[in-house]
């Protein structure tokens, strides 16, 4: 029997971890050696979630080889920064490497650090196909090496940043450049590179998202409130702790969390004693009771409200309607969806790559509830590639699944999901017979 190999630890940085940045003197050294170094960079960026309101960036970490290994603490820099702007060109002149970069271009950018060439190993991994695609993970089964990850959810904003945290960071981006390698090299013989590289681009060329329409509903229990008068203690409780949040910079959840805004709302106190036994039962905090003035003051006026002006049950938004109540109250548009989903779920398997980064569910759910002119007639697949275009499809997502998705506006049935081996073998010969 074969033994598993296990990964050997990596506990340091080969060169050493690095000393904290943090002088106009020592961030012109780093650039120095950063324009000493050849090929693309490794980045990465710490933040503060769950400590503190703001997303910035309180780390970054920047390798590249023969440019060495740097650790920056931006905050002494403030915005706008001169250094900051020759760190930008600097780091433009080749490719930047990020783990799961959604997650930090907006701290990035924040410094004034827009990248222009990218590669997301954690992306190229989903697209490669791969069943785990967090860094540690990855490193695992492409390097053969793992990751300690326990200060993975530590508070950034601590200064100073101790010594192990500093080593963790450092190993983010140790091997990250040897890893895209790999990724390239996977992606490459997959076929798959130049779906990598569209999404890479339609990352940095996405524009910021809007707004959230009324995000108060967005609070975690609002399934138990039944009536519009308590909408309103919700929504006044959810904005008055955001701008507190706001003003302190302190993540809100610390300062009330959700379940405290649900026993409030249904509570309704007037008084300090009437609000500790309305949140007694889920573990009463001192900071919740130490913001009290001001939660009671806003139940007050959420309370004081006019009922022409209380919140609808629901949010007018042009979001569609909940999945689940398709089936029953719009079957004409749940038969086509149903259709479609079964047969992107074949797409996806054929293709080795998860159905969310195959094409996004919400394109495929508007398509099927708004389908072009047409469509439900005959077979439109131009009309289907067209608004999958303009709702922000990728060309090779749209290759994909369009012929498919102009079968399944074609039907009237909704189809029974398959429960055996030979169900879902019949859904993928009608894939074969599409178009």
């Amino acid at each position: 029997m074969e033994q598993e190999v296990q990964p050997v630890p990596l506990l340091v940085p080969q060169g050493g971890t690095p000393p904290v940045i943090d002088s106009d003197e020592a961030l012109k050294r780093a650039l120095q050696e950063l324009s000493a170094g050849t090929g693309p960079f490794a980045v990465d960026a710490e933040r503060a979630s769950g400590f503190r309101y703001s997303a910035r960036a309180y780390l970054i970490q920047i390798k590249r080889h023969g440019g060495g290994l740097h650790l920056i603490d931006p905050i002494p820099f403030g915005l706008n920064n001169v250094l900051m702007a020759s760190l930008n060109d600097l780091l433009n002149s080749d490719e930047i490497i990020l783990h799961a970069s959604t997650q930090d271009l907006a701290c990035l950018r924040e410094l004034g650090l827009e990248p222009l060439h990218l590669f997301d190993t954690e992306l190229a991994g989903r697209i490669a196909g791969l069943p785990r695609v967090g860094l540690g993970p990855l490193l695992e089964s492409v390097m053969g090496v793992s990751l300690a990850k326990e200060h993975s959810a530590a508070d950034w904003s601590t200064r100073p940043l101790p010594q192990e945290w500093l080593t963790y960071a450092a190993l983010d981006v140790e091997l990250l450049i040897e890893l895209r390698d790999a990724m390239y090299a996977l992606l490459s013989a997959g076929g798959k590179l130049e779906w990598a590289k569209q999404e890479f681009a339609a990352i940095l060329s996405a524009p910021a998202p809007p707004p959230r329409v009324d995000p108060w509903r967005r609070t975690s229990g609002m399934h138990k409130i039944k009536r519009r008068d308590q909408l309103a203690i919700i929504r006044e409780l959810w904005m008055t702790r955001d701008g507190l949040a706001s003003g302190l910079d302190i993540a809100p959840g610390r300062l009330l969390n959700d379940s405290a805004i649900i026993g409030l709302c249904l509570a309704a106190p007037t008084t300090k004693k009437e609000f500790e036994k309305a949140l007694r039962p889920i573990g009463l905090r001192p900071r919740w009771l130490e913001h009290h003035t001001i939660w009671l003051e806003a139940i007050a006026r959420a309370v004081a409200i006019p009922e022409q002006e209380w919140p609808p049950t629901r949010s007018t938004t042009d979001s569609l309607p909940a999945m689940k109540l398709w089936r029953e109250k719009f079957p004409e548009k749940f038969a086509p969806f149903s259709h479609a989903r079964a047969l992107i779920e074949v797409i996806a398997t054929e293709n080795s790559i998860p159905v969310e980064n195959l094409i996004s569910p919400e394109y495929i759910r508007r398509i099927c509830w708004s389908p072009p002119v047409g469509s439900t007639q005959e077979h439109d697949e131009p009309g289907v590639r067209a608004m999958l275009q303009g709702l922000g499809a990728r060309p090779w997502q749209i290759e994909l699944v369009a012929p498919a998705v102009a079968k399944a506006l074609l039907k009237h049935e909704p189809l029974q999901m398959p429960k055996t081996p030979e169900g879902a073998e019949a859904v993928s010969k009608e894939i074969g017979e599409q178009g």
